[in-house]
């Protein structure tokens, strides 16, 4: 075999080996999925980031977590308001949606709702120092912020109503997705008296460097908090993968570091 014939022989091969590589590479970009997350935008250090930042926080960790664990899909979050969030999943521009959210019978019917939980909230109500507001029955009479409509913070707050008849507390549903840092200045200026929120919102962080006359309860309710993705065919394998990969992440430990991390608590601890 001449010199001449070898080396075409061997650029064949190169060349052959290039077009293998790039239909395997190729195949491999169209069997990883792309998958839109809505993250909350303001609630540090649960998450933050607004569009165009990287959103960071607890559960962007915990997502690029579960995003190692299922390599077929490539997670991309960016910060989203609340309403915008929840609206954005039901017509399916978002895929997943995070934000402390609570199981709740609508949200059961309208999207799917992972077993395993992300996380837990502790709620609590956030009042002038000067207020005397300590736990629920404190709310009798005062003037309330409005919650998100068909909420958890809605869906407990009635459910302690009804367990608690005696104690008329006034409670009104909004759609108006202000922001919780905005919020807390209304308490602080007397426009609102008690706002009834998680504490894994970035409360504390607000009140500190804003330097709001504001106070936080004790846990009034703790609530585990969970992963909404969009209601289709498609995203059941999803759905059932996240739930797979949250198990095994509480079980090794990932979710009481991260918790640590950006809680400075363990609130797997909460969870079941």
């Amino acid at each position: 075999m001449s010199s001449m014939s070898s080396i075409s022989r061997r650029g064949l091969g190169l060349a052959v080996a290039g077009v293998a590589i790039a239909f395997a590479t190729a195949s491999y970009a169209e069997d990883v999925r792309t998958i839109k997350i809505a993250t909350s935008a303001e609630s540090k250090p649960l998450s933050w980031g607004a569009i165009g930042v990287e959103p960071q926080g607890y559960e962007p960790d915990v997502l690029k977590a579960i995003n190692a664990k299922l390599p077929q899909y490539k997670f991309v979050m960016e910060g989203a308001a609340d309403i915008a969030q929840e609206t954005g999943l039901a017509t399916g521009k978002y895929d997943i949606a995070t934000g402390g959210y609570y199981r709740a019978p609508a949200r059961e019917k309208q999207f799917l709702i992972p077993e395993a939980p992300i996380g837990a909230s502790l709620i609590k109500i956030y009042s002038r120092k000067d207020s005397g507001i300590k736990e629920m029955k404190d709310l009798v009479g005062k003037k309330i912020v409005p919650v998100t409509a068909g909420g958890g913070i809605y869906k407990f707050a009635t459910a302690w109503q009804e367990k608690n008849p005696d104690y008329k507390i006034e409670v009104t549903a909004s759609s108006a997705g202000i922001p919780y840092p905005d919020r807390l200045k209304e308490v602080e200026n007397g426009k609102y008296d008690a706002l009834v929120l998680p504490s894994n919102l970035g409360e504390q962080t607000v009140i500190n460097e804003q330097k709001l006359a504001v106070q936080a309860s004790e846990p009034v309710a703790i609530n585990e908090t969970f992963v909404l993705i969009h209601r289709s065919e498609e995203n059941k394998a999803l759905s059932d993968g996240i739930d797979k990969a949250l198990k095994e992440l509480k079980a090794d430990g990932t979710l009481a570091k991260l918790s640590q991390k950006w809680f400075g608590e363990d609130i797997t601890t909460y969870m079941k």
